[in-house]
């Protein structure tokens, strides 16, 4: 070609650039400038295929496209990092050595049936976009025009720059415009969250946009439905110690990636964010940065508003569901005797398993527990209480529910400064919110008060039972009819076959004083009151002074009476070493009563076991008057005219020595009576030395001008021993 003609399609195709460069800054949109850049290119240089390819992220990839050759374009999308940094920063030809051969670029166009190309980089003082690359299946001349073409790629890239502007701008606009259009105070926090993230999402061309709001309450960041896209993020992201937010969403504000949130904030405090996603090779922009921060400015007011408004109502929501609990529970109250119809409302409250027990951990009422392991799990509540000590207000555990362990919590029940029993739900205390806390006091007050109604009607059960115990036990029978009225109320037929015991606690004497004792034997009628009436029906249990009345219909004895009464002392030593620990129970069974005149008789034959069981050293802790011995034919002696005079001549002489000279000869007397007279037996028994023993006998001969060595004067005295038990007991005997 000659100079002349060279140098006149140099101008031709400069004139081409500047004219191709005016108008791509008309253009509004990336996709128009790209879209008439490619189109010009071909038409006017007849090439075969065009392609502008740009930056995205770590990765290049074509943007628009002319002509054939799209298998090459297929080959896309292609690594920075694995192209020449030459391609993006100068003109390259086919024929160019200096770009390095590994380029990945450079060896795809190599490989194709192209003979000709060239590439112009998209570039500007501020940004790389990326090139145009332009391309021939035959081999044509190219012209020194690399200076153009730089040049021209420079505007080109002014124009993507000033395109890109105005989008964003464009876009920015349409977003306020969108927000102003669509957004309102008087939609739900649901509707409003579907649109910005459906706006948010079609802007950045993301694959996800979602929100994220913060639970300050939990410390968590609580996914907000609804979501633009699929989330593949947990729903809850748990913020530990560390309270920096890039540590839970690494892209805040910070695009580049294929990820980007942008922080929700209100008076300077973050309450959730707006977090995007796209695919692998996708990236996000500055613009996009910049425009969902405008955006996030415009919606935080909104959002949060929002969302307060939307708690404010599952709150009133949940208030009036606590307070319709309320009006059932206390319905419950009044309608229902027992527990079972509050634990299934309870059961309802938190859809969760509900136990009931006592402070002797019975299993009162029970909802969704599985019956076979229930005692199992009484027993590690039981546990679980007595590790952490009764002074907490509630306990976590977990317990072996549908074979798994579940977290429960274990929450006291008490009436003033009493405890009465512990309720079981199946949430631990930390999973527990505000109105769940609100929820728990309003049960463990509905079973307060129904324990209270309990204990008021045992009290006034009581009562009567005490009314009817005092004539029924009277020694000559009046108001028969009151009796028989008494006996109808309980259901207790008072002519059929009974059995009258008596029951006296025995405290460690130096336990307690005399008005703590009274105190205490309060506390334990109440205590053996519920446990005997809750484990045997038909008995009637009631208090008479110092002792406890038991009346058992014979036939509950049935088939063994010794066995049944063994079971009932156990139960008893059982209960009352759980209660008070040093104290024990000695019980003294009388005889059958036939008729209604028989109670008194058999009361006193109780009483009078009960004697002679406090004086027995065998440790025995029940007995029955028929199993006495000499005992049941002396004691229709006790009250004549001669026992008074063995026990006035002879016992009470001992006693009024022994306290006068602080010396028990009174016990002495005995223990030797009872050794059948042997001085080594009685000696060891009394732990004091033969001399002591033989001094303090001689000392009982001057008293009592008698001679012990005499068998049957022995008997005697032992016979006025017996008597003694009969009349005074225990509580009159001097300690050894």
């Amino acid at each position: 070609m000659s100079v002349s003609k060279e140098k006149k399609l140099i101008r031709k195709l400069e004139s081409h650039l500047r004219l191709t460069a005016r108008q791509l800054l008309k253009f509004d949109t990336e996709e128009e400038v790209l879209q008439y850049l490619v189109d010009s290119f071909q038409s006017r240089f007849e090439c075969d295929f065009v392609g502008v390819i740009l930056r995205e992220g770590d990765y290049i990839v074509p943007k628009a496209w002319s002509g054939g050759l799209l298998s090459l374009k297929r080959s896309f999308p292609l690594r920075v990092d694995r192209c020449a940094p030459e391609i993006f920063q100068q003109s390259t030809t086919n024929d160019d050595h200096s770009v390095d051969s590994t380029c990945e670029f450079t060896q795809l166009v190599r490989n194709e049936i192209v003979k000709t190309w060239f590439t112009v980089p998209i570039q500007d003082e501020q940004s790389t976009y990326g090139f145009c690359t332009i391309g021939y299946l035959k081999v044509i001349p190219l012209l020194e025009m690399e200076e153009i073409f730089n040049e021209f790629g420079k505007d080109v890239a002014i124009a993507l720059s000033l395109t890109k502007r105005k989008e964003y701008e464009q876009m920015k606009m349409m977003g306020i415009e969108f927000i102003s259009k669509n957004l309102s105070l008087n939609e739900s926090i649901e509707n409003i969250v579907e649109k910005i993230v459906g706006h948010a999402g079609r802007s950045t061309k993301a694959t996800f946009a979602g929100i994220y709001l913060y639970d300050e309450e939990h410390n968590y960041f609580q996914f907000q439905p609804p979501s633009f896209g699929k989330l593949w993020k947990p729903e809850k992201i748990l913020v530990q110690e560390n309270y920096v937010l890039k540590e839970y969403f690494p892209f805040l504000e910070k695009p580049g990636g294929n990820e980007l949130t942008v922080p929700l904030m209100m008076d300077v405090k973050t309450f959730g964010v707006l977090h995007l996603e796209k695919s692998e090779r996708g990236v996000f922009t500055e613009e996009d940065l910049e425009m969902l921060t405008i955006m996030a400015e415009h919606v935080s007011t909104l959002l949060r508003n929002a969302y307060l408004y939307k708690n404010e109502r599952e709150q009133m929501k949940r208030l009036h569901s606590l307070l319709d609990y309320q009006q059932i529970l206390i319905k419950k109250t009044i309608e229902d005797d027992d527990f079972d119809g509050i634990t299934a409302i309870v059961n309802e409250m938190f859809n969760q398993p509900v136990l009931l027990v006592d402070r002797f951990f019975r299993v009162l009422s029970n909802r969704s527990f599985p019956i076979q392991n229930i005692q199992e799990n009484v027993d590690e509540l039981k546990s679980v209480i007595q590790s952490q000590g009764n002074q907490l207000d509630y306990y976590n555990v977990e317990l072996f529910i549908d074979d798994i362990y579940q977290p429960f919590s274990i929450w006291k029940i008490n009436s003033g400064r009493d405890l009465m029993g512990y309720v079981v739900i199946g949430k631990a205390n930390d999973n527990l919110d505000a109105f769940d806390q609100l929820a728990v006091d309003l049960v463990r007050n509905t079973y307060s008060v129904q324990f209270i109604k309990q204990k008021l009607v045992l009290d006034t059960k009581a009562k009567i039972e005490d009314n009817f115990m005092e004539k029924l036990l009277d020694e000559e029978i009046q108001e028969i009819d009151k009796i028989l009225q008494y006996a109808n109320h309980f259901q207790w037929d008072v002519f059929q076959s009974h059995r009258v015991a008596v029951l006296s606690v025995i405290f460690d004497e130096n336990s307690y004083d005399f008005f703590e004792q009274q105190a205490k034997m309060t506390s334990i009628y109440e205590e053996l009151k519920i446990k005997i009436t809750n484990y045997y029906s038909n008995i009637l249990f009631s208090r008479k002074g110092d002792v406890f009345i038991l009346i058992v219909p014979v036939e509950k004895e049935e088939p063994d009476e010794q066995e049944f009464w063994k079971d009932i002392t156990e139960n008893i030593q059982r209960w009352l070493h759980h209660i008070f620990g040093s104290c024990y129970g000695l019980i003294g069974i009388g005889g059958k009563t036939n008729g209604i005149d028989d109670y008194f008789q058999c009361y006193k034959q109780a009483l009078q076991t009960l004697n002679v069981l406090s004086s027995d050293r065998s440790m025995k802790r029940y007995a029955f008057f028929e199993d006495l011995g000499s005992y049941t034919l002396l004691h229709l002696i006790k009250d004549t005219t001669e026992a008074h005079y063995f026990m006035k001549n002879y016992l009470e002489k001992l006693l009024k020595y022994s306290e006068e000279n602080n010396i028990n000869l009174f016990q002495t007397l005995r223990v030797y009576l009872e050794q059948n007279g042997s001085i080594k037996k009685t000696a060891d028994k009394l732990f004091i030395h033969r001399s002591t023993l033989l001094y303090r006998l001689d000392k009982i001969k001057e008293i009592l001008e008698l001679d012990l060595e005499d068998s049957d004067m022995r008997f005697n005295l032992m016979m006025t021993y017996k008597l003694y038990d009969l009349k005074k007991g225990k509580s009159s005997l001097i300690g050894s």
